[in-house]
């Protein structure tokens, strides 16, 4: 796979956990919070390859 692939596919998930963040904060804090770490790791994995 080429770089720009494992990017992009890093940015999918980090999409897909910040709207689990954004469905889970009114219920679950603790659980939105966990979520915004990971899609924030998500991001910087993402940066990081593609530098």
């Amino acid at each position: 796979m080429s770089k720009e692939i494992v990017a992009l596919i890093l940015l999918a998930v980090a999409g897909f956990l910040i709207g689990g963040v954004y469905s889970t904060w009114k219920t679950v804090k603790w659980l939105a919070i966990v979520l915004g770490a990971a899609a924030a790791l998500a991001v910087g994995g993402a940066v990081v390859w593609l530098t």
